[in-house]
C-alpha cells in the first residue's frame, strides 16, 4: 500500500479527539503545535479511570510530536496533601509516562489568576457577593426555574475592588462573601448563573503556606491555567461538558491564549466504584485495608496486586475514546492482564490446600531433581530443576474418594500423571480418628519419569505437586470482585451501595506449599502457579520469614468465553 494511502487509512481510524487534533495540526492552528495536560487534584490516589485520562493526554502528545504537562489542581487546601502529590507522580511514572521538566501547580499561578480576577472586576464582569452560601444556592434557581439576581450584583467597580482586596488581606470571614462572575442568572445552563470564582478558605496550603486566604474555584483556575501553559487541547471527562461554556466565557473576556476544551466519556467498570468520595469511605470505614488494597481500582492497589502497567495501557487503548457514557465489563481488563502475563511470566508449582502423598515404593531418604518448563509460550525461557522425593503435597481438590463420572484426577485405584514427574496410582487412603483424609499412600512408576509412559499408556488426569520436604510455606491471598453486583451504586430506595460489597472478595489461605525457588522471588515479579492463576509476592506484607503471595488474576477467562459465545463486547 502506498504511503499516502496508509496515512489516509490511519486518519480514518482515529478516535474523535485524535481526529480533532489531526485537523487542527493540518490547519496550522496554534502553529501546528500540540500541548496537553493531565490535571489531577492532590486530594486522593489515582485509579484506573485516571489511567485512561493519563494514557489519552500523554499518548496524544507523543503521537503528534507534542508535549504533555503534569499540573496539580491545588486550589483547595482543606483536602490536599503533599502525600498525594508524591503518590500521583509515582503512579504516572509506573504507568510508563513522564512530564520531563513540565511539572506545574495551579498554585504557581495564584498571583496571575488573582490579577485576572481583578481585570474581570474592572470590566464590570465580576462582583463580590455578600449573600450566605445558603442564599446563593437558593437564588441560583433550578433547571426549571431561573435564578434571582443577588442584591449585591450591581455594586460599583470601586466597591468590588475594595471588598476583593479585603478578602485577600484576610479581613473577611469564611462564608461571608465570594467573588462571582456576572453572566446570566436566567441561563438554562446552571454553570453560567453567576458562578463563584473565588472563596475564602483560611487554611494552610501545602505549598504556599498561609500566603493566601482566598482560593480560585476549579472552573476559574482550569481554563486560565491551561492558557498560561499554552495548552492547545484541554481534554476533560464528560461531566465537564456543561462547564465548557463557562471555560470559553472566562477565556474570551481577556486577551490571552485560547485553548480548546474537549470532553470524552469517563471509564466505568462493572463490580467497581470510581468515586473518590466512595473509595475514601471504603478506606476510612475499614472495608479495605487501605488505598493500596489489591481489590481497589486504585493504581497503587493494582500495582501491589501485580497488574503490569503495559496491560493497563493496552486496556485503555482497546476501550478507546467515545462521547457516550457506558460500562466496561471488568472481565475485559482481566483478559488483557491475563494475555500479558501469559506471554511473559514463568511457571511455578504451588499447592494452596495441601494433601500429603506418600510414594510407598520410592526409596526412603532419596531425592532427585526433575526438569520443568519455565514457560511453554516462550521456548527461550528454558527449564529449571525442581526437587522430588518420597513425600509430596497435592491439592486436596485433586482427590475424591468417590469421584463422579467426569472427575479424572486422583481416586482410589486410579492412575494420574504428576506434572513433569511420574505416573502415580492411589493404593490407600489414610484417615484420622474423625474420618478426615490426611494422606494418600500411592505407588509410582519409575519408567514414566518426565510424565510419559514408554509403553504408550495414557492417563486422563494431570495434577501439580510440590516436594513435602523441600517446599516452602506461604500465605496466599485470593481475590474476587470487591462488589458482588455488576453496578454496585444502583441500589433500591433506602438501600446502601455498601450492601453490595462481596463478603468473599478476599480469601486467605495459610499453610500453602510452594516450590523452593519462589522463596527468592522479588517484589514486583510475577509467576503463574500452574493450574491456579498468576501470583506475585506482596510488596507490603511478604518478608523472608513470612512469605505472602497475592493472586493477580485467575486462569479462567470469562471475557474469552463471552467472545467465543458471541456475548457482549
Amino acid at each position: 500500500m502506498p504511503a499516502e494511502e496508509k496515512d489516509e487509512e490511519a486518519l480514518r481510524s482515529l478516535d474523535f479527539i485524535r481526529q480533532i487534533v489531526a485537523d487542527d495540526v493540518a490547519a496550522g492552528k496554534h502553529g501546528g503545535r500540540v500541548q496537553t495536560r493531565f490535571p489531577p487534584e492532590p486530594n486522593g490516589y489515582l485509579h484506573i479511570g485516571h489511567a485512561k485520562s493519563i494514557c489519552l493526554n500523554f499518548g496524544i502528545a507523543r503521537e503528534f510530536g507534542g508535549l504533555c504537562n503534569l499540573r496539580f489542581d491545588d486550589t483547595n487546601p482543606v483536602v490536599e496533601e503533599e502525600e498525594y502529590v508524591k503518590a500521583i507522580q509515582e503512579d504516572i511514572r509506573w504507568l510508563g509516562f513522564d512530564w520531563d521538566d513540565r511539572l506545574f501547580y495551579a498554585s504557581d499561578y495564584f498571583e496571575t489568576l488573582h490579577g485576572y480576577a481583578v481585570d474581570l472586576i474592572r470590566q464590570g464582569k465580576a462582583y463580590v457577593d455578600s449573600q450566605s452560601p445558603e442564599e446563593i444556592r437558593e437564588t441560583r434557581g433550578s433547571l426549571t426555574r431561573p435564578g434571582t439576581p443577588s442584591p449585591f450584583r450591581d455594586r460599583t467597580v470601586e466597591e468590588n475592588l475594595d471588598l476583593f482586596a479585603r478578602m485577600r488581606e484576610g479581613k473577611m470571614e469564611e462564608g461571608s462573601c465570594v467573588l462571582r462572575a456576572k453572566i446570566d442568572m436566567a441561563s438554562p445552563n446552571m454553570n453560567l448563573r453567576d458562578p463563584v470564582l473565588y472563596r475564602i478558605k483560611k487554611a494552610t496550603h501545602h505549598r504556599t503556606g498561609d500566603t493566601w486566604c482566598i482560593y480560585p474555584t476549579y472552573d476559574f483556575a482550569h481554563g486560565y491555567s491551561d492558557s498560561i501553559e499554552g495548552i492547545t487541547h484541554s481534554l476533560c471527562t464528560l461531566e465537564f461538558e456543561n462547564h465548557r461554556p463557562l471555560y470559553d466565557w472566562l477565556l474570551q473576556q481577556l486577551p490571552i491564549h485560547q485553548p480548546r476544551q474537549i470532553e470524552f466519556a469517563r471509564l466505568n467498570l462493572t463490580h467497581t466504584v470510581m468515586s473518590k468520595r466512595k473509595l475514601l469511605e471504603l478506606v476510612k470505614d475499614g472495608h479495605v485495608s487501605g488505598w493500596d488494597d489489591p481489590r481497589l481500582p486504585t493504581l497503587r492497589g493494582m500495582r501491589r496486586r501485580g497488574y503490569p502497567p503495559e496491560a493497563l495501557r493496552r486496556f485503555c487503548e482497546i476501550i478507546g475514546v467515545t462521547k457516550f457514557d457506558g460500562v466496561t465489563d471488568i472481565a475485559l481488563l482481566e483478559h488483557v492482564i491475563r494475555e500479558q502475563l501469559n506471554e511473559e511470566t514463568p511457571r511455578r508449582l504451588a499447592v494452596l490446600d495441601p494433601l500429603k502423598v506418600i510414594l510407598t515404593n520410592y526409596p526412603e531418604g532419596e531425592h532427585e531433581e526433575l526438569e520443568c518448563i519455565n514457560n511453554p509460550q516462550n521456548p527461550d525461557a528454558g527449564t529449571r530443576k525442581v526437587p522430588f522425593s518420597r513425600e509430596l503435597y497435592i491439592e486436596r481438590s485433586d482427590f475424591l474418594e468417590a469421584p463422579p463420572k467426569k472427575f479424572f484426577r486422583l481416586a482410589p485405584g486410579r492412575e494420574v500423571r504428576l506434572r513433569y514427574a511420574y505416573f502415580i496410582t492411589c493404593q490407600n487412603v489414610v484417615k484420622d480418628s474423625s474420618g478426615n483424609v490426611v494422606a494418600l499412600e500411592c505407588t509410582y512408576d519409575p519408567a514414566t519419569r518426565g510424565g510419559d509412559a514408554p509403553d504408550g499408556r495414557k492417563v486422563k488426569g494431570t495434577i501439580h505437586w510440590v516436594d513435602a520436604t523441600a517446599s516452602v510455606e506461604a500465605e496466599v491471598r485470593l481475590f474476587e470482585h470487591l462488589f458482588a453486583a455488576e453496578k454496585p451504586e444502583e441500589v433500591p430506595d433506602g438501600g446502601d451501595w455498601k450492601d453490595n460489597l462481596n463478603p468473599a472478595s478476599l480469601v486467605v489461605r495459610h499453610g500453602c506449599r510452594l516450590e523452593p525457588s519462589l522463596a527468592d522471588l522479588a517484589a514486583g515479579e510475577r509467576v503463574q502457579f500452574e493450574r491456579l492463576g498468576y501470583f506475585t509476592p506482596d510488596p507490603v506484607d511478604s518478608r523472608p520469614d513470612r512469605l505472602v503471595f497475592l493472586r493477580t488474576v485467575a486462569l479462567k477467562d470469562k471475557w474469552a468465553r463471552m467472545q467465543k459465545k458471541g456475548g457482549r463486547g
